[in-house]
């Protein structure tokens, strides 16, 4: 709190319910819901290597919106007027955002650009206005990332003019300049560098957030192969890969939420320096696991779609998604616990599924079975770890388990 107290913008610390996430914020969710949406239709549409790249670029930009706004939604409260406003007004712009994804590099890639540029400098901007009165450190914080985005910025609107081929290359400097930024802590010339202390987060908050978004892109993974399972004549492959499809989403819940959740989430609370922990485990590993449950999803309506044959590159997303998915929850989990290495369950889970790619290039896996492979090491990773922690295990697979 400032020494002006409730005039100040700021969270206050300490507090029960400090933490607490604002139901705008998750009003703001709403949009995101919509963008994820769009990005798996779009990989539909587009189910080539090329395809694959594009909407990963897209869906990197638009988790680097969210988990920006969720940075500041942890210092700023949610619950004042101008906070709302504002939060209010970047849903706006997120809107088309979301409208533009589909066509991004096509007709719409000047507004996909520009209405993204806009979300990130008027979020940093109306940041800086919202802190003007508070600690110096607090303000320089936000001026060297005001540069660093500013920087990337110039590069969305030139893609957004440029053809589609120098549109991509220009879109991708602009998200190596935003992953690059906080590693670098935002150093800039004259201004210095950012430290973990300037990043004190809420980390009850941090953790909810990010959570939420895992839930927001488990819904749009129900919903798009609800919706098309709802569309087809029903048969016996049809049913199985429904089922198939179902038990997965849960499993992917499952290994999440079941105990890695909130273990985290008390490991957060208790840091000493938890913007290292947001920075690492919630910033960079989440946006590895969500891109496997997009990519999870979009195998779904693959299966069921076409459950005895796929091209090879819907084979590849079959099992590129389930692989993504275990890395970036091991990566999180092996952040978030004192291990000395990734979760056992979860490299045996990988394993599995590694050990699937030979005879998925050699065309000896029909869509189906894969997905029913899948699963099954998905289910191998879920009961194993859960078993581990609720029945306990001996101390040196603690390290590694626990």
């Amino acid at each position: 709190m400032s020494p002006r107290g409730r005039t100040s913008l700021l969270r206050t610390r300490g507090e029960h319910d400090s933490g607490k996430v604002g139901m705008v914020e998750l009003f703001f969710d709403l949009v995101f819901v919509f963008a994820v949406t769009q990005l798996s239709h779009t990989l539909l549409a587009h189910l080539t290597p090329k395809g694959l790249a594009e909407v990963l670029l897209l869906l990197l930009g638009t988790w680097w919106i969210w988990i920006n706004t969720s940075w500041v939604t942890n210092w700023l409260d949610p619950e004042r007027i101008p906070v709302r406003i504002a939060l209010l007004a970047l849903m706006l712009a997120g809107v088309w955002v979301s409208v533009a994804i589909p066509k991004a590099f096509d007709s719409r890639g000047l507004l996909f650009g520009a209405a993204y540029a806009a979300m990130q400098l008027g979020r940093t901007l109306f940041f800086l206005w919202a802190v003007r009165r508070e600690a110096v450190h607090m303000r320089r914080n936000f001026q060297r990332i005001l540069v660093w985005l500013a920087m990337a910025s110039v590069c969305w609107i030139a893609g957004g003019v440029a053809t589609h081929d120098a549109r991509f290359a220009w879109w991708a400097l602009a998200l190596s300049i935003e992953t690059i930024a906080p590693i670098a802590f935002y150093w800039v010339p004259g201004l210095g560098r950012s430290t973990i202390e300037d990043w004190n987060v809420e980390g009850a908050h941090m953790a909810e957030r990010c959570a939420l978004f895992v839930i927001i892109a488990l819904g749009e993974s129900l919903l798009v192969t609800g919706a098309t399972f709802a569309n087809l004549e029903w048969n016996p492959d049809v049913l199985a890969a429904f089922a198939c499809a179902l038990l997965s989403t849960i499993l992917l819940w499952w290994i999440y939420f079941d105990t890695g959740a909130r273990r985290a989430t008390q490991r957060i609370e208790r840091a000493r320096d938890p913007g290292r922990e947001a920075r690492s485990a919630y910033t960079y590993a989440h946006f590895v696991l969500v891109a496997g449950i997009l990519l999870c999803a979009v195998g779904d309506e693959i299966v069921l779609a076409h459950p005895r044959h796929a091209t090879p590159m819907g084979l590849a997303i079959l099992l590129g998604g389930p692989l993504c998915y275990l890395v970036g929850t091991a990566t999180f989990k092996w952040i978030t616990n004192d291990r000395r290495g990734p979760p056992l369950s979860h490299l045996v889970g990988l394993a599995l599924l590694l050990a699937l790619v030979w005879p998925t290039w050699r065309g000896m896996l029909a869509p189906l079975w894969l997905a029913v492979a899948t699963t099954g090491a998905l289910a191998v990773v879920a009961v194993w770890e859960s078993l581990a922690i609720r029945h306990g295990v001996v101390p040196e697979e603690i390290l590694t388990e626990g």
